[in-house]
């Protein structure tokens, strides 16, 4: 059966983004997974080398990325590559940022530069934020200020002259607290009414590759899910 599309999952092999790898096969999309470990389930699986500098990222993956596609462009480029760390100033405050900035900022930014070379015009460029990065992080600095820089990436991006092709959107997701297995464990007394379901966020994708209901170039949508139901709004 012909593919209905082309994705890029920017850690693809983290519990969103393998959500998300599923959903997109589930509903007949190539798909290519980037990441440090391979995903299987991928069309594409693109290695990304731990020891290698931001600079140095950026320039494998870009021709690993346009090696996996030939003459083919992406409908989306989705990157929910992330993590989280803890800590205020007295607490080893350099480390901690320096772990946020490359889990998040980095793979935000080159993301960036894939859809730059190989999104299709209308095509989707989708980066994770953070609702909590709205505000004061105090006991969790490096995260804020990692997850700050994305959001100001989303509001660069979707403005002219950024290098994302024409009339491409380019939106940031911002959670609160994601229904992963990891999450469960550590909070197992925790509300899970109130946690969003990875699918959900994989069907928001999904809908916004399809140029459905899609929001406004350079928004910060919160996903907020209260009693078991999740809803956007928008920053």
């Amino acid at each position: 059966m012909m593919s209905l599309g082309r994705v890029l999952i920017y850690g693809g092999k983290g519990a969103l983004g393998a959500a998300c790898v599923s959903h997109f096969k589930e509903n007949n999309f190539w798909v290519s997974s980037v990441d440090f470990n391979n995903n299987e389930q991928a069309d594409a699986g693109i290695l990304v080398s731990r020891n290698a500098s931001w600079i140095e990222q950026e320039e494998d993956v870009l021709k690993k990325v346009g090696a996996a596609l030939g003459d083919n462009k992406l409908d989306a480029v989705i990157c929910v590559a992330g993590g989280w760390a803890g800590g205020n100033a007295k607490t080893g405050l350099a480390k901690m940022a320096d772990t946020m900035w490359r889990q998040s900022v980095w793979t935000s930014t080159i993301s960036a530069t894939i859809a730059a070379n190989h999104l299709k015009p209308e095509g989707l460029l989708a980066l994770t934020g953070a609702k909590l990065a709205l505000e004061g992080t105090p006991d969790m600095i490096g995260y804020g200020l990692a997850k700050a820089g994305v959001h100001q990436l989303t509001r660069s991006l979707a403005a002219k002259n950024s290098g994302i092709p024409d009339d491409a959107v380019v939106v940031s997701i911002l959670p609160i607290t994601l229904d992963t297995p990891t999450n469960r464990k550590i909070m197992p007394n925790a509300d899970f009414s109130s946690w969003t379901p990875l699918k959900e966020i994989a069907a928001y994708f999904h809908q916004w590759t399809k140029q459905e209901e899609r929001p406004k170039s350079g928004s910060l949508l919160q996903v907020v899910t209260e009693n078991g139901s999740t809803y956007l709004s928008e920053f």
